[in-house]
């Protein structure tokens, strides 16, 4: 695994050397490990932007095959800020663009970036869960999301990955012990989410957890099912 001290030295280089060195380690490691492939890049065509693309969650990778796939989409992604303190993810938020975010938290803050980032029409990935999943089936959606794209006005594009628990399994002992392994991904994109308008008499917390559910079912509907989870 990348040595903390190198990941330290390589802060210090200039903002665009650091990012050109940063890029050339990730790529040397999904080069040499990850086989992607990738089903449905027709669906993003004639999408409006911006997109706000969700995505189940199984592995610190899984920001690096999607920014790699659809590196044309200049996306920006929403991570929790203990990615930060690891020497891998590290160096993954220095090629991407990132919105940090306090996991298990009503992150106001971050919300409000998000919602900002995407008027400005740029294209937003969040993971909806908020967390990796543990036994690679998916777990309940936070209703973050919704907000996100209720106040954008976003297309919503889901996604559905697997392989990546086996490409940089997840370590509880240690995040920065996670290291590389050979492994096939498979990276599915959905077609556009038509998010519903709210019922007569429907509560808004009611209209948020049948919005959250089409969410999340979009998302396992792209997955084997042995991944769907809660959303079987």
């Amino acid at each position: 695994m990348i040595s903390p001290i190198i990941v330290k030295a390589i802060g210090c280089l200039p903002d665009s050397f650091l990012r050109y060195t940063s890029r050339k380690i990730l790529d040397r490691y999904m080069n040499k490990y990850a086989d992607i492939n990738v089903q449905g890049m027709e669906n993003l065509k004639g999408v409006h932007r911006p997109i706000l693309f969700i995505c189940n969650h199984l592995s610190n990778s899984d920001a690096l095959v999607i920014d790699r796939v659809l590196k044309d989409e200049d996306i920006t992604f929403v991570a929790g800020v203990k990615l930060s303190s690891n020497s891998l993810t590290n160096l993954g938020m220095k090629i991407t663009k990132t919105i940090g975010i306090k996991p298990n938290t009503a992150d106001k803050d971050a919300i409000s970036k998000v919602i900002r980032t995407l008027k400005e029409n740029n294209n937003i990935l969040i993971f909806p869960e908020g967390t990796r999943s543990r036994s690679g089936g998916m777990i309940n959606g936070r209703r973050g999301v919704v907000l996100m794209q209720k106040l954008s006005k976003a297309s919503i594009i889901p996604l559905g990955i697997y392989g990546s628990e086996k490409l940089l399994p997840i370590d509880d002992r240690d995040m920065a012990l996670e290291k590389f392994h050979h492994a096939k991904v498979m990276l599915n994109i959905g077609k556009q989410i038509e998010v519903p308008s709210k019922m007569k008499g429907e509560t808004k917390r009611d209209y948020e957890g049948r919005v959250l559910d089409l969410l999340m079912r979009s998302i396992s509907g792209l997955l084997p099912e042995e991944y769907r989870g809660v959303y079987r």
